[in-house]
């Protein structure tokens, strides 16, 4: 059966179904309307309309159009309640609202409402009402990882019981969401650790500079392990003795991360128990946890300082083998840093950064913009970061497009790290750097990509249950929320088609039909 064409795109969403001379309905939907916001805002203030509307200059009428989502926000407006309350601008950017819509049609997916909620009130909720949509995603997000929970005790016991009491979000998931509310980028860090470089820029390595400060500053004296000695610690600190031991497998950067951590935790500390305390954790594990994510995040900042390193990085057009020779650091802390350049005044490529394992197992996500990946378990099997496994050590390139329309350009490459010994499992990973397909023409991996044919991008999604494409080959599991079409009479190439909206089959005919996967009735 042919795909139905899809019509125009939209240039600059790259939704489908644009008329020509007239603009795009989704992009005629993303005005910014801030009522709810602004009336939060005043409220909390204790300021009634007239008062809010002489603060901002502003007539009271206006003022009240922009409450009553008559009118939406403008950029002088938008300025001006920046210098009236000093708050963040990015609380009224697309991104964040973005991100929102993107979470909340992940938690409708699970939810499987018999009423299905159009994306048009997913965006005016997100929009109008932040606050309670986070509050949904949250509420969500706890029920789900109870539930996994319950499933996972419920496994080791070998029963099936439930009821147990919700659980709060482990430490280090409150960490992860901790960075990702940042767009990871903790400006604070940069700044200072881009002073600390300076200060023997030129005159020697960047692993002397840090052995000698440590020495002249803390008495701290760097020496390696016994390489036989069988030890796995990479880095320890004896206080007491001011000792710092490094193991001998470390390559030259690696030592030289190992050391400008310890040095964060030595210089740093009072910025870092400031940050941790003030973030919105739980616990003492988690804030103890956010204090070596911000130590590890100055010492990236620290190998490869802000600044120097977007001008490198923008003139090497985000070569990233070619950085990482510059600065004496491997593909993976490129990568990561590249995740992080996002200083209000020099802004670098917004990019989104994965570390995934064999398995599919995500055990790293950093996204600088409104990238989402999933928390439901499960990747995409056509995503070129799972393909990097078997062609190791090559750059791969992938233009993909995300079920909601927006297309992407992904590079990834596996990394793997030697075995201390024979028999000793070593460590293979594959890391995924990816940015909006707008911000593609800046990187020299889009050479010899087609950028602006909408057919090359390869769909893919979040993960098989909450990924909408229901004529995927590669499906492994039913999108949650859409019943089976369930046929022992038929069978197709799509693994679990689902019912059309009246009940019946893709075809129009009313059946009940079966998974076409491993187990289901229409098996290999």
């Amino acid at each position: 059966m042919k795909a139905r064409p899809m019509g125009p795109v939209c240039k600059s969403c790259k939704s489908p179904g644009a008329r020509p001379g007239r603009r795009c309905t989704v992009c005629a939907m993303r005005k910014t309307f801030i009522g709810v916001r602004l009336r939060r805002l005043r409220e909390e203030r204790g300021m009634n309309q007239a008062a809010l509307a002489h603060a901002l200059e502003l007539s009271p009428s206006y003022l009240n159009q922009l409450e009553q989502n008559q009118r939406p926000l403008t950029v002088a407006v938008l300025l001006k309640i920046n210098r009236m309350f000093g708050l963040d601008v990015q609380m009224f950017s697309d991104d964040d609202e973005a991100r929102l819509i993107s979470d909340l049609r992940e938690v409708l997916a699970h939810a499987a409402a018999p009423d299905t909620v159009s994306l048009a009130e997913v965006r005016e909720l997100a929009a109008g009402m932040p606050a309670v949509a986070r509050t949904l995603i949250r509420m969500h997000g706890r029920q789900r990882e109870a539930l996994a929970r319950i499933e996972d005790m419920a496994l080791r016991l070998g029963d099936e019981r439930s009821g147990l009491p919700g659980i709060p979000p482990m430490p280090y998931e409150e960490v992860r969401d901790f960075f990702t509310a940042r767009q990871n980028h903790i400006g604070e860090l940069d700044e200072a650790a881009e002073r600390m470089a300076a200060e023997w820029a030129g005159s020697e390595s960047v692993a002397q500079g840090l052995e000698r400060r440590l020495q002249q500053r803390h008495a701290v004296r760097v020496v390696q392990t016994d390489p036989d000695s069988g030890d796995t610690v990479q880095r320890c600190y004896d206080p007491q003795r001011r000792l710092l031991q490094l193991s001998a497998s470390l390559d030259a950067g690696q030592a030289a991360f190992q050391m400008a951590t310890q040095l964060a935790f030595l210089e740093m500390s009072d910025m870092l128990h400031r940050l941790s305390a003030s973030a919105d954790l739980s616990c003492e594990p988690a804030r103890a946890l956010a204090r070596i994510g911000l130590a590890n995040y100055f010492a990236g900042a620290l190998l490869l300082p802000y600044t120097r390193f977007l001008e490198a990085a923008e003139a090497w057009r985000y070569d990233i083998d070619r950085l990482g020779r510059r600065f004496g650091v491997g593909f993976e802390t490129v990568c990561h840093r590249l995740s992080t350049l996002q200083r209000p005044s020099a802004r670098a490529v917004p990019f989104f950064f994965v570390r995934v394992d064999r398995a599919g197992n995500i055990s790293k996500r950093q996204s600088a913009t409104h990238f989402h990946f999933s928390r439901a378990g499960g990747t995409c099997p056509l995503w070129n970061v799972y393909e990097a496994f078997a062609q190791p050590g090559r750059i791969l390139t992938q233009l993909a497009r995300m079920p909601d329309g927006r297309a992407y350009l992904w590079v990834a490459r596996s990394v793997s790290s030697a075995q201390e010994g024979y028999g000793q499992p070593g460590k293979t990973f594959a890391i995924g750097l990816g940015c909006d397909i707008q911000h593609a023409p800046r990187l020299v991996y889009a050479k010899g990509l087609d950028l602006k044919d909408p057919q090359v991008p390869t769909p893919i999604g979040m993960g098989c249950k909450v990924c909408e494409r229901e004529a995927c080959p590669q499906r492994a599991f039913p999108f949650i929320g859409r019943q089976i079409d369930i046929d022992e009479n038929r069978r197709t190439l799509t693994p679990y088609p689902v019912q059309n909206r009246a009940g019946s089959g893709a075809n129009g005919v009313s059946s009940a039909n079966g998974p076409s996967g491993p187990s289901g009735a229409n098996g290999p």
